[in-house]
């Protein structure tokens, strides 16, 4: 993605959806510039899927402001007139249908004549890698041979969206990880503004310039990967990005973002605030990553701390402490110094520890 380039090629105002008496968006907004790589991210039923086919039109929304595509408005149109496709799960291909043939097919929809759409479906074969299995049949193809054959069927008629419906979810690990470096790949080839619908974090971290979590509806937090990794802004956005441990406490006192925090059973520490907006006395969550903790070493920004369980997982080892706080998760890298060696408390950089609002769920 360009930074010099803001064009707006889909912009979604206060969506609203619902299933008789579910609210399954609840005045959502969000937008995707030129060439940008967005990613909707949340569990099952948070809404990300049905936002998907409100933009794609496969949903009439019981209400929305403003939906665009590129610079037309789309909120009336069928989803045959928006300039946006979907890669499905499931793939939707044609068995019936060699895979050249399935390339080919919206380009013959669109009233391409056969030689035309025939070295196009090729062309778009070739950026898929797959230009050489161009006549076999669907069912000849792996599962990840078959994904990029729905890419290049999605992208041969140069939408100016393309909409992508957690489009790795049925595939191996190794493969799943293979095919979002080839996802990211063509994205950037093409220069196209991909949303991707995903319940992974690791997706949404490895792929996107910008991510979007939702959570019963609506937004939770936006922001770049980084953001959302190291800045979630309430409990709920830090349990989802896989932060180990959320402790209670209340805010003593703050200098500039560095906020000193009581926790449960009187500790106290440090973190960095992830809002200006909190104040000395407030309820506040303080949350750090397993892998941030250290251990075996004496910080001032640190607790006491008694080991209670070691589990060994292949690359790293996870460690269970307990502190006058409540039990601490530890994650030791093989390798490293403190790995082995006895220690009685436990400490981080307040740069690694985030402060929020508490009293959220």
């Amino acid at each position: 993605m360009k930074d010099n380039d803001t064009e707006l090629m889909l912009e979604a105002q206060d969506v609203v959806h619902k299933y008789g008496q579910v609210v399954a968006l609840s005045n959502v907004s969000l937008s995707a510039r030129k060439g940008e790589f967005l990613t909707i991210l949340g569990s099952s039923g948070s809404g990300k899927t049905t936002m998907l086919r409100v933009i794609s039109g496969l949903e009439t929304p019981y209400s929305v402001k403003r939906l665009r595509i590129g610079d037309v408005d789309v909120a009336n149109l069928p989803p045959a007139k928006r300039s946006c496709t979907t890669v499905f799960q499931n793939y939707a291909l044609f068995p019936h249908m060699s895979v050249v043939e399935n390339v080919a097919y919206g380009l013959k929809i669109r009233g391409n004549s056969k030689q035309d759409a025939l070295i196009e479906a090729l062309d778009a074969l070739d950026m898929v890698q797959l230009r050489a299995k161009a006549d076999r049949s669907i069912n000849q193809l792996s599962g990840g041979e078959r994904q990029r054959v729905a890419l290049a069927r999605a992208v041969v008629t140069k939408p100016s969206v393309l909409l992508l419906d957690e489009p790795l979810g049925a595939l191996d690990e190794r493969l799943r990880q293979d095919m979002q470096l080839e996802l990211m790949d063509l994205q950037r080839k093409l220069g196209m503004t991909f949303v991707y619908i995903t319940h992974s974090q690791e997706e949404a971290l490895t792929m996107s310039d910008r991510v979007v979590l939702m959570r019963n509806g609506q937004v939770e937090q936006s922001g770049a990967p980084l953001d959302l990794f190291d800045r979630p802004v309430t409990r709920f956005a830090a349990d989802f990005m896989g932060y180990e441990n959320i402790l209670d406490g209340k805010l003593l006192n703050r200098d500039g973002m560095i906020g000193q925090v009581e926790l449960h059973g009187g500790a106290v520490v440090q973190g960095t605030l992830a809002s200006d907006a909190i104040k000395p006395g407030d309820p506040i969550n303080l949350a750090v990553r397993a892998e941030r903790v250290n251990s075996g070493i004496r910080r001032e920004n640190g607790l006491e701390a008694t080991l209670a369980n070691k589990v060994y997982r292949g690359k790293y080892t996870d460690l269970v402490v307990k502190t006058s706080a409540g039990d601490f998760r530890l994650r030791s890298w093989h390798g490293a110094p403190d790995e082995d060696q006895p220690f009685d408390k436990i400490g981080w950089k307040a740069s690694d520890a985030v402060i929020f609002p508490g009293n959220t769920a």
